[in-house]
């Protein structure tokens, strides 16, 4: 299954095109994207059996698929290549830290650059079911569906001393697009291997696999839900492999005028284009 946010509303997006929840269910459901988390196990029974009628759209009318969620946790390090370029040890728990709902923004747009900002293609999980003391083998029982992410980083502002501001580097309005889609973890062949490329201007700069993060998904639900609950629509940044413009030689980061495509494989892509602040 795959649900989407389409001009403000939550739909249900098919081959043929999208269902509008609300409509199709007779307001059962409502047309907000956020509250069917608190409903999850409800709605994807509804789901299975949804009518078919389906509407043509335009990806680019498609907005934030989790607009509103309680958490985001954003995990750092969790690729070992990227651990390597940044020239640090492999981590023996996960690196977290927060980013705020305000940097959320849709899969498509433009985003204005305040300074040296750099690029962090991400497989975003949702959780679905609420988690607490949960252990690894059922992680992926809470996780409602995948998005792709980007942990866009004002490089300045998240190394500004004396201690790293992490939370702010990463939260400035537009640096957490996510999108195109949540999908469902059944969709996937095997939801732990999926692949993910990142391209400025044409150019790829980031390519891995799900497969090569330190923490799994499920791994990731276990630890965190060990510290703190987890609650159905919250998000999870799983962490960027290799790649970012930081760690280059010379350093390289975005500039106005770039765009920027993020894709994970079963997904989708998300396209966006960076403009002066």
């Amino acid at each position: 299954m795959r649900i989407a946010t389409l001009s403000g509303r939550l739909v249900l997006v098919t081959e043929a095109g999208a269902i509008d929840v609300e409509q199709a269910s007779e307001r059962r459901f409502s047309a907000d994207p956020q509250a069917i988390y608190d409903r999850w196990a409800e709605f994807t029974d509804w789901a299975a059996t949804a009518p078919a009628d389906a509407t043509p759209f335009a990806e680019t009318d498609l907005g934030v698929p989790v607009p509103a969620p309680r958490q985001i946790f954003g995990i750092g390090l969790n690729y070992r290549d990227h651990a390597a370029e940044a020239g640090l040890g492999l981590p023996d728990s996960p690196t977290v830290f927060t980013k705020f709902a305000s940097s959320l923004t849709g899969p498509s747009g433009d985003i204005a650059l305040p300074g040296p900002t750099d690029w962090e293609v991400e497989l975003v999980a949702v959780i679905g079911v609420p988690a607490r003391d949960v252990p690894a083998g059922r992680g992926w029982e809470h996780v409602a569906g995948l998005t792709i992410g980007q942990d866009l980083s004002d490089r300045t502002l998240q190394l500004a001393g004396p201690a790293p501001q992490f939370s702010l580097g990463k939260s400035r309005p537009g640096f957490g697009p996510i999108g195109p889609f949540v999908v469902t973890p059944d969709e996937f062949a095997d939801p732990d291997d999926l692949a993910l490329e990142c391209a400025v201007n044409g150019e790829s700069v980031q390519k891995s696999r799900t497969s090569e993060l330190i923490f799994s998904v499920p791994e990731l639900v276990s630890r965190l839900s060990a510290v703190l609950p987890l609650w159905p629509g919250d998000l999870i940044f799983t962490g960027t492999p290799a790649g970012v413009g930081m760690a280059r030689s010379p350093q390289r980061f975005l500039n106005p005028g770039d765009e920027l495509v993020s894709t994970i494989e079963g997904i989708g892509r998300m396209h966006h284009r960076f403009t002066a602040p």
